[in-house]
């Protein structure tokens, strides 16, 4: 995810408290003392958690040899950059060389154009401003600002009881809304968005907070392009939620629960590449429609069409990997 820092030199409380209250990941400031008596986030300070020109650089772009000279520290260390004239080829230069470069902003438009230059954007911005209502917006816009996904459209080919298993609910510290759910699959080359706890039904009351993701083993996909397996997930890991539209967003896990349940097992297939899940054999577990209603795993049968992702290659830590894995 994108970072956001708010530059508090000089030192100005509301700034600090819009920083802390819209989630921004840290601060740049002339010393960390104020900073920590309101809240604890990361401070870039002389006595911080980073300290300046050690741990990372700040660089003035006002010229070519400015430029050459931002371009060999970005290769090696992360550095934040200010463009007196806000003119967008820097930047581009810069976001080619690496994953390493923060823009300085003081406006929402400034803050748009940097992290989506060359579609990649850079890795964060540092927010330098008065107006801690720019603070919440840029912040605001960072966290909803998270990569689509690109959805398929998964044909069910196979619904079947497979006996009893131990299935895993992610109760987040975010409400889901109605079309929003996780990607979960059996292996790292096909996920299918399982829905989120949102509906109404005659057995137990909504819980927008949760996906009753599936069995213990499943992959899910998490912030990064990564992956993880459900049973490891716990208290303050962060996960994606995503809508059949494809957008996506971060939460915080709050809670992991795992219990004993009927499975189903789950097929389907996409261009010829078959993907599976094992989901609770329950009417309260929804896969996701074209349409972004809700289906539920009891009322599927072949030829059901729902969404889904189809990834390739194989995963390593979580992470993809070009090599030869079989999964099935």
């Amino acid at each position: 995810m994108k970072q956001v820092l708010v530059d508090l030199r000089p030192w100005n409380k509301e700034l600090a408290i819009a920083a802390l209250e819209s989630g921004a990941d840290g601060v740049i400031a002339d010393s960390a003392g104020p900073v920590r008596e309101l809240g604890r986030i990361l401070v870039i300070a002389p006595d911080g958690d980073l300290v300046p020109e050690q741990d990372i650089h700040e660089i003035t772009i006002e010229n070519t040899e400015d430029q050459e000279r931002a371009m060999e520290a970005a290769r090696t260390c992360r550095i934040i950059v200010h463009t007196p004239d806000w003119t967008i080829i820097p930047l581009e230069n810069l976001v080619a060389c690496g994953d390493n470069v923060i823009a300085v902003i003081s406006s929402l438009k400034e803050a748009e154009q940097a992290l989506t230059v060359l579609e990649k954007g850079v890795a964060g911005v540092l927010v330098r401003t008065d107006d801690p209502d720019l603070v919440r917006s840029v912040s605001r816009l960072v966290q909803s600002g998270t990569p689509g996904q690109k959805l398929s459209q998964l044909t069910i080919t196979l619904v079947k009881p497979v006996g009893m298993g131990e299935r895993v609910c992610v109760d987040t510290c975010s409400l889901m809304t109605d079309g929003e759910g996780m990607l979960v699959g059996n292996t790292s080359s096909g996920f299918f968005l399982v829905h989120a706890e949102t509906l109404e039904n005659p057995y137990v009351a909504p819980r927008p907070f949760r996906v009753n993701a599936g069995g213990v083993h499943a992959y899910l996909q998490v912030p990064g392009g990564k992956t993880a397996y459900l049973a490891d997930l716990k208290a303050g890991d962060r996960v994606m939620i995503v809508h059949g539209d494809g957008s996506g967003r971060e939460a915080t896990v709050g809670r992991v629960k795992i219990e004993r349940r009927p499975l189903f097992l789950v097929e389907a297939e996409s261009e010829g590449q078959k993907v599976s899940v094992i989901l609770q054999n329950a009417e309260t577990i929804r896969l996701v429609r074209p349409d972004n209603t809700a289906v539920s795993v009891t009322s599927l049968k072949p030829g059901d069409i729902v969404l889904g992702r189809i990834e390739t290659g194989g995963r390593h830590f979580g992470m993809a990997v070009d090599e030869t894995i079989i999964e099935k």
